[in-house]
This record gives C-alpha cells, sequence and structure tokens, in this order.
C-alpha cells in the first residue's frame, strides 16, 4: 500500500475539521427536520442551519491564506484501506469561494421557498439541506472516489424535489430526464477515476490494489504517460459536460428549470458543478491531453456561447430565457478555461462565483414573479415596472450585470476571460464578444416587452411588490454584484496563487521530454514536401 506523508502534509491550521463540519451540519439539520410539527417550526429550523452552514462557510474562507496555492485545511483518514480510498478533504483558491457562495444561495433559496412550498415542507427542506450537503462535499473532496460519491448523490434530492415540487404538467418527465442524463454522464467519469487509479499502479510499478491511489494531490505530482492522458481527459470532459450544461449536452436544462421549483431552478443555474469539474479534475490531471485538445473546450465553448444566445432571443418565458443565457454563460467559462493562461482561468473562477449570485439571483426574482401571477411567459407580462417597481430594479440590475456591465462583478470576470482569450486567441475573442452583444439583445428585448409599456393583465395591475424577506434577498444579491464590479481585487486575491500555479503546472507540461517528443511526432506528421 503506498502513501504520501513526507511529501504531501496535511496542512489543516484551523484547529478543528471545519470541512467536514460544512459537509455534515445540513445533513445533521435535515435529519432533524422530520421530528418537528409541520409549518412555522420546520421554516425556521432550516433557515437556522442554512445560516449557520454560511457563518461556517465564511469563517472557513477567513481561514484560508490567499498567499498559498496548495491545498489547505486539509483533513485525512482512511477509508477503505484495501483500495487505498481515504476520507481527504481539502480547499484551494480555486474551490474557496464555492462553499460560503453555495451556503449563501441556499439561505436565499429557502427564504423564497417560506410561503410558496406548502406541500410537505419539512421534507422539502430537509432535501434541500442534503442537497447542500452534498454540494459542499463536491468543491471540498480530495479523493476522487469520495468526491464521485459526492457527486451521485446529489441526484437523489434533486430528483425528489423536481417530481413532487416541479411547477409544470411535466415535471415527474424532467426528473426523470434530469437523472438519466446525470447517471450517462457518471459513467465517464467513474471509468477516468478507475483508470487514473490503476495508471497510476502501473507508473510506480506496484501492482493493484497495492499501487491504486485517487489521492487528487498524488495524481497531480505523478500525471501518466502522454498515450494515457487523452482516454481519461476525454472521459472527464464529457462526463463533466453533460452537467455543466455544455452544448450539446444540454437539453436537459430547459426541461427541468421549466418543470422543476423555482429554488432548485436557481441552484441548478447558481452552481456550475460541472464546469468546476473540468477546472478542478478534467484539465489539470492530464495536463498534456488538454494542451492537444484546448481546441475542443475553445470550440464547444464558444459555439454554446453563440448558440446559448441566439435560442434565448427566441424564447417568450423568462424562465426558459435564463435557461438559455446559463448555457451561453458556461459556453464562455469553457473558453476561458480553454485558453490555459491566468487571465482566463481567474475569469473563469470569477464568472462561477457571479453564477450563484446573478444567476441564482435572476432566477430568484423569477420565481418571485411565477409564485405572483402564475406564468412567467410574456403573454401574461407587461408593464411589470409600475405596480412592481422594487422587483423591476433588481431585476434589471443583475440583468445589466449578467452581460457585463461596467461596475459590476459580471464586467470584472468577461473582462479576464477576453484578455485571456485574446492572449490565446485572437480570432476567438470575436466570438466571445459576439456571445456578450446577443446577451443584451435577448435581456434588454425582453425586459422592454415584460416590465415597459402599458399594463394589459388585471393580475399584473394588482400584484404585489417585493416583501421584506424577498428584498432581503435581492438585495444581498445586488451588493454582492456591485462590491465584486467596484472591489474586483478582492476575489482575484484568493484565487491568484491558486490559479498562477494551476497554469504553471500546465506550462511545465510544454517543457517535458513526453511532451516535446509529442509535439515533434506531431510536427512531422503533419509535414509536406
Amino acid at each position: 500500500m503506498l502513501s504520501y506523508p513526507e511529501s504531501l502534509p496535511a496542512a489543516d491550521s484551523f484547529g478543528f475539521p471545519i470541512l467536514s463540519l460544512l459537509i455534515l451540519l445540513p445533513l445533521a439539520w435535515a435529519l432533524l427536520l422530520p421530528f418537528l410539527p409541520e409549518g412555522r417550526a420546520a421554516r425556521v429550523v432550516a433557515l437556522t442551519g442554512a445560516v449557520l452552514e454560511l457563518i461556517l462557510a465564511l469563517a472557513m474562507l477567513a481561514a484560508l491564506n490567499p498567499n498559498s496555492a496548495g491545498m489547505q485545511l486539509v483533513e485525512r483518514a482512511s477509508w477503505i484501506p484495501s483500495l487505498n480510498v481515504q476520507y481527504l478533504l481539502g480547499i484551494d483558491g480555486i474551490a474557496a469561494l464555492f462553499p460560503p457562495l453555495t451556503a449563501l444561495l441556499f439561505c436565499g433559496v429557502i427564504l423564497a421557498s417560506w410561503t410558496s412550498i406548502q406541500f410537505m415542507p419539512r421534507l422539502y427542506f430537509a432535501l434541500l439541506l442534503t442537497l447542500e450537503s452534498f454540494t459542499i462535499g463536491v468543491f471540498c473532496a480530495l479523493d476522487l472516489v469520495l468526491f464521485f460519491l459526492f457527486w451521485e448523490l446529489t441526484l437523489v434530492p434533486i430528483y425528489f424535489l423536481i417530481s413532487l415540487w416541479g411547477i409544470g404538467p411535466e415535471r415527474r418527465f424532467a426528473a426523470t430526464k434530469y437523472t438519466l442524463f446525470m447517471l450517462a454522464g457518471g459513467i465517464p467519469l467513474l471509468f477516468a477515476i478507475v483508470l487514473l487509479g490503476l495508471g497510476h499502479a502501473n507508473a510506480v510499478g506496484v501492482p493493484a490494489p497495492g499501487g491504486l491511489t485517487f489521492d487528487y494531490r498524488v495524481l497531480l505530482e505523478h500525471p501518466l504517460p502522454a498515450s494515457a492522458q487523452t482516454p481519461i481527459f476525454l472521459l472527464l470532459f464529457f462526463g463533466f459536460a453533460v452537467k455543466a450544461p455544455l452544448f450539446p449536452f444540454h437539453t436537459w436544462l430547459p426541461t427541468v428549470l421549466r418543470e422543476g421549483p423555482t429554488g432548485l431552478s436557481a441552484l441548478l443555474v447558481g452552481l456550475k458543478l460541472g464546469a468546476f469539474g473540468i477546472l478542478r479534475f478534467a484539465v489539470p490531471l492530464a495536463p498534456g491531453a488538454a494542451h492537444d485538445h484546448g481546441w475542443l473546450l475553445m470550440s464547444l465553448g464558444g459555439f454554446g456561447a453563440l448558440y446559448g444566445a441566439l435560442v434565448a432571443l427566441q424564447q417568450a418565458n423568462l424562465r426558459k430565457v435564463l435557461a438559455f443565457s446559463s448555457v451561453s454563460h458556461v459556453g464562455l467559462v469553457i473558453v476561458g478555461i480553454g485558453t490555459l493562461n491566468v487571465q482566463g482561468v481567474q475569469g473563469a473562477v470569477f464568472q462561477l462565483a457571479n453564477f450563484g449570485v446573478i444567476a441564482g439571483g435572476l432566477f430568484l426574482i423569477a420565481g418571485f414573479l411565477h409564485h405572483r401571477l402564475g406564468s412567467t411567459d410574456l403573454a401574461s407580462l407587461g408593464g411589470l415596472a409600475r405596480p412592481l417597481p422594487r422587483l423591476t430594479a433588481f431585476f434589471l440590475l443583475l440583468g445589466m450585470a449578467s452581460i457585463g456591465l461596467p461596475g459590476t462583478s459580471g464586467f470584472a470576470a468577461e473582462l479576464l476571460i477576453l484578455i485571456g482569450v485574446w492572449q490565446a486567441h485572437p480570432g476567438l475573442a470575436l466570438v466571445a464578444v459576439g456571445g456578450a452583444v446577443l446577451g443584451a439583445a435577448y435581456l434588454l428585448g425582453f425586459f422592454q416587452r415584460a416590465f415597459l409599456g402599458p399594463v394589459t393583465d388585471p393580475a399584473v395591475a394588482t400584484a404585489m411588490d417585493l416583501r421584506p424577506r424577498e428584498v432581503l434577498i435581492a438585495g444581498v444579491m445586488a451588493l454582492l454584484t456591485l462590491a465584486g464590479g467596484l472591489f474586483p481585487n478582492g476575489v482575484q486575491g484568493i484565487t491568484a496563487s491558486a490559479a498562477n500555479a494551476w497554469v504553471a503546472r500546465l506550462a511545465a507540461e510544454r517543457t517535458t521530454p513526453a511532451a516535446l517528443a509529442r509535439v515533434e511526432t506531431q510536427g512531422s506528421s503533419s509535414f509536406t514536401p
């Protein structure tokens, strides 16, 4: 059995296992809810647990050393010794923003569901907290088997949340479609994880199971030969692309966002686990293949950015507009990752964080509209600005941030991505700019038709503006959006060291003998006298 205690020390200096507590706290709270009476008590307890999780996540962020590029707050314990599988958690600057943003978004979803969920509220909030626990686990897991466990466990609460509390007539079909897509995406991920473990055993000359390792840090320090990296990269990339979702694997998203509960829809567009997986695992674990197939990331990402924006232009339902807007913005994130440079990667991380604030906030506002009017179709809207001025103001601010208005966090993220794309592939920068222009067209076009003009529906004329708790939700999202735009160095300071190390590790791959030999072979095979 192999171990690496000297080269890979546990760097937990916080004094207690804060990452384990982050994962277990929502789960423990979820197990408490069934013993409470239905009604307000269940809601109050669920919100209390979510707020405690947010405080703990902020404490974790405060404990992080932004000048360290390595994994911090590492927790390690033996789990399945016969396969060298460990309970291994850790966090770095690339992942550090996501647990607090996840906790914040779950707080918003619980508050937004305060009165709209009347059917089995205890079970609903218990499933939400369970989903929060597994999602935090995805961001913190450093053992690939443990990561895969958390990844697959997120399917269970999502399936029941869609099928039981969905707002569309085809909610059970949407739940089944989502589950089948995710299970299909999980198959290549599992194969890639197994190949990584077996490949490491072959590389160190110790037969399995003794030579197996699924430790992310060990696999980073001992990359596989170039010939083995390509299948692993493709398996990881396409497995994560399904959940991102990246074109052409996106078809589940509009269905789920149309049929599912608005709170869950905000979580699905706000927490892009698939894009995070590409950034965290697919590229770093197969750096040579990532260089060779960078065109694949850039091509699919650029096409997805344009495709999502063009389809969003044709939509007459706010939920579907936001769904295809999400597809477009994910494409831009993948382009940023595909640049393999510091600006592109930092912009991609910044934009992934923006999803939780901007896209999640927009979907929560769409949920407020649906709760009042029973629909988000254009036919049921029009003149919303008159009876709903506060809702209109928050929607406009977050909408402008989503298309990169200067002074908002969306502008800072998109600018970094565009700089990175320009350095890597100047021609593709025009595609990215085109996606941004189309984004302004579909969002402003929908805003004009839905919020401006005369009121034509009596239900709109009598609609109530945002309540205090809804103002709190939208206000926090708006403040974070402005703070990220006016003070972007706060986000970049957290991610800079880890992003530089991420890029340096990939750059080093280009100078290895194996990489140079691969380049020479490719060059000679393409030469025509």
